[in-house]
């Protein structure tokens, strides 16, 4: 008897607690409508594709914030995974003292305070970007003359911008991508790996046909906490993206983020401006909820091929 009643207590404690976060969400989203109803008032969906923002004459657009955040995570993504599928895949099966050492040391790049890569970017990265990784890329590569690639690397650079940012971004979630791949690999059963080998399946062969689709969901997992950082990072971004509140046109041009605007202007915003600066915000909060529901849709979706029941 007493043993079914903890039981039924504890039940109920997790329900409360799941409410609580749903609660919590909604509350978000309610906050943030109410805050921004002037916004979107004033401009309506124009909000959303226009390029103003000037406080003075009460004229604002978020189209430059949601591009460089965009563009910022893009980069970052790109970069942050292949590293961490592959630095997992190689340290699962590393030696141990290999593996410890290097394991311990990605995941002490979650301990750094974004602030602190946020220095480091613009007093080391923002001059190495500056004096060899930019002009090999324009002046030895020439990337800017290259038909498609060309028109998003442009042919001006000052060490700061989108690539920089992106950067630092890769670095900041690698670590977080790593540790749910690295869980990932380790969970896979080792007989479906070893009967891979013993066909004749080569070590990448085996990673993107049997570790992948066993564990598509933690692997989506890792790639969608790194999105989230990457999403809502600050002051990381603030230090090196150059804070321009204008459409970027290449990789190498200042731009600003969401997260990097509402840093950049909330302290001194008021009345209209304030109201874009929640409805930025809630611009932000709908990019994580809407990309969270296409994974969840695509993961649904794609079950049955996977062999999964889709209850």
């Amino acid at each position: 008897m007493f043993a079914l009643r903890t039981d039924r207590i504890f039940q109920w404690l997790c329900l409360i607690s799941a409410m609580i976060a749903g609660l919590l969400m909604l509350g978000f989203f309610v906050q943030l409508s109410l805050s921004s109803v002037s916004t979107w008032r004033q401009f309506g969906l124009g909000f959303l594709v226009s390029n103003d923002w000037d406080p003075v004459a009460n004229r604002f657009g978020a189209l430059p914030s949601i591009v460089g955040t965009l563009c910022t995570t893009v980069i970052a993504l790109l970069l942050a995974i292949p590293l961490a599928f592959a630095a997992a895949l190689y340290l699962v099966d590393a030696p141990p003292l290999l593996s410890n050492i290097l394991s311990h040391a990605i995941d002490l790049l979650a301990a750094i305070p974004s602030v602190i890569y946020g220095m480091w970017g613009l007093f080391v990265m923002v001059p190495i970007m500056q004096k060899h990784v930019q002009p090999f890329m324009v002046d030895v590569l020439r990337l800017h003359r290259l038909p498609v690639i060309g028109r998003y690397i442009g042919e001006y650079y000052n060490g700061f911008g989108i690539f920089t940012a992106g950067i630092i971004l890769a670095i900041m979630v690698l670590p977080y991508i790593y540790a749910i791949l690295r869980d990932v690999i380790k969970m896979t059963p080792p007989v479906l790996r070893e009967a891979a080998y013993g066909v004749g399946c080569t070590r990448w062969e085996t990673a993107k046909d049997i570790v992948l689709r066993y564990g598509i969901r933690g692997v989506l997992g890792g790639i969608f906490i790194g999105l989230g950082r990457a999403l809502g990072e600050t002051m990381a971004v603030l230090f090196v993206i150059g804070n321009l509140m204008d459409m970027p046109e290449d990789i190498f041009s200042g731009a600003t983020t969401i997260a990097a605007t509402l840093a950049n202007n909330f302290a001194e915003a008021d009345c209209l401006q304030r109201s874009a600066l929640f409805a930025l915000g809630l611009v932000l909060l709908l990019m994580s909820f809407s990309i969270q529901v296409a994974a969840q849709y695509y993961l649904h979706a794609t079950s049955a091929r996977r062999g999964e029941s889709r209850s």
